[in-house]
């Protein structure tokens, strides 16, 4: 058997001995350096800001910041360059920063970790990271909604039925069915704001638990990062680890609720049993040994997908829970669920968000299976509307369907107009819904213009921070 050669010894910005036992630090670095590497960009944006800080504190001159703001900012070209990376000599994105900085520009490196600790570090890396990503994800869910509301427009009047307990039981529609999914992601959607609150807290500042005996400006980084205010107390940022994951994982478990559940229908309703929808040969898989097999495995991974999001919400919440307060480094093993679920939850938006416009619809397939039981209920609301009592004209109803009575159907204009109550197939109101969506688009403008403005004046990409 071929022993394991150990990596080499990693810089640490903490180490009490001077031959820390290698196993050891291999043990305890696990995979932080791949994770880390999702963090990387953000270490040196929370540096800049940190750095725009200690200027406002006074604990940084004026000539000392101007060389740690440039040496950063080359930091952060050197990342985005691939050059400055999470390498085997560093313990994780902090250690890689710092290490950068400070053998190129010595004593202005030396100064970087002033009044921080690599607790509210990652805090802050991590909040900067969701901050992007739940942008992003909000975009993409706005774009999946408007694809369900465009299909729904399309298909407005295609008549199918619908099912309670997978067995039919009303006349439905195709419309109402993808806006239904519509509401649903914008229901979602409409949620972030305040979830977005917490996320938009800078915890610099809170170091290890417990603040610093110095005159910190917490504000000053705050703002100069583009957050709209501070973790107040400086303890509740350690107790708020894993919270705040869960937290953002549970909304990603709610997108993937709903698009697990279309997926799910459409996997049904595209199957040659029912044949209403379509899937195009393109979005299709086929089989090695059935030649005339057409599978909709984008939907089905969407479905396992969503499932596995709500496996990384578990993972959060089993590390984070049963701990005391203050840090532990059992919060080192979040980030692996936490982006992980928010990768499965991107990738799942983006996938709908192609696929949906490229379903079809079989009318006739539809229509056709809008027949005898399915047409109960309007029997029986038929009769309700001549003077019978609800009650009797249901046990009519059901009397004659066991003595095999088949009810003409409805023409389709009959039954879409018979549902003009609000948000029945025959009254959708399709631009009320849309127009949720264009208010869930300009909210997400409007933050991401607060929050990369922000990042582009610290990268010196924009005007310069004002403190």
């Amino acid at each position: 058997m071929t022993k394991r050669r150990p990596s080499p010894t990693p810089r640490t910005l903490w180490s009490p001995s001077d031959d820390p036992d290698r196993l050891m630090l291999d043990y305890t670095v696990g995979e932080d350096r791949l994770w880390d590497m999702r963090l990387l960009p953000w270490d040196v944006y929370g540096s800049l800001g940190h750095a725009e800080g200690l200027r406002a504190s006074g604990l940084l001159s004026n000539s000392a910041h101007a060389r740690l703001r440039a040496a950063l900012r080359r930091a952060l070209r050197e990342v985005e360059d691939g050059v400055l990376v999470v390498d085997l000599v560093h313990e994780d994105a902090h250690s890689a920063v710092e290490d950068w900085i400070t053998q190129r520009h010595g004593v202005a490196g030396e100064r970087l970790h002033t009044g921080r600790s690599r607790n509210d570090q990652v805090a802050c890396d991590i909040r900067l990271y969701l901050k992007q990503q739940l942008l992003d994800l909000h975009e993409l869910g706005a774009d999946v909604a408007d694809a369900l509301l465009a299909f729904a427009g399309s298909n407005r009047t295609v008549v199918w039925p619908g099912y309670t307990h997978s067995r039919r039981a009303m006349p439905s529609s195709v419309g109402l069915w993808a806006a239904a999914h519509a509401e649903g992601l914008l229901d979602t959607l409409e949620s972030l704001p305040a979830l977005w609150a917490r996320v938009d807290r800078s915890p610099l500042g809170s170091a290890a638990g417990y603040g610093v005996p110095l005159p910190l400006d917490r504000e000053a980084s705050a703002r100069a990062l583009g957050f709209a205010a501070v973790e107040h107390n400086v303890a509740a940022v350690q107790l708020g680890r894993g919270k705040l994951e869960a937290a953002v994982l549970a909304w990603c478990g709610e997108l993937g609720h709903d698009l697990a559940r279309f997926s799910a229908d459409v996997i049904l309703f595209s199957a040659a049993e029912y044949g209403y929808l379509v899937l195009p040969d393109r979005l299709a898989t086929g089989s090695s040994i059935m030649p005339h097999k057409r599978n909709p495995d984008l939907f089905e991974l969407t479905r396992a997908r969503a499932a596995s999001v709500h496996g990384d919400h578990a993972s959060v919440v089993l590390i984070a829970s049963r701990l005391t307060g203050g840090y532990h480094r059992d919060f080192q093993l979040l980030k692996e669920p936490l982006f992980r679920g928010v990768q499965r939850t991107r990738e799942m938006l983006s996938m709908l968000a192609v696929s949906i416009p490229s379903l079809a619809v079989d009318a006739a397939a539809c229509g056709a299976a809008l027949a005898g039981d399915a047409l109960a209920t309007d029997e029986v609301m038929r009769r309700v509307e001549g003077g019978v009592p609800f009650r009797r004209a249901y046990r009519e109803v059901a009397a004659e369907l066991k003595d095999g009575a088949q009810f003409p159907a409805p023409g389709r204009r009959e039954l879409l107009a018979r549902r003009r109550s609000t948000g029945g197939i025959g009254n959708l109101g399709l631009p009320a819904v849309r127009a949720r969506v264009r208010a869930r688009r300009s909210w997400g403008r409007a933050e991401r213009r607060r929050f990369e403005g922000a990042l582009r004046r610290l990268a010196g990409r924009g005007p310069e921070p004002k403190l």
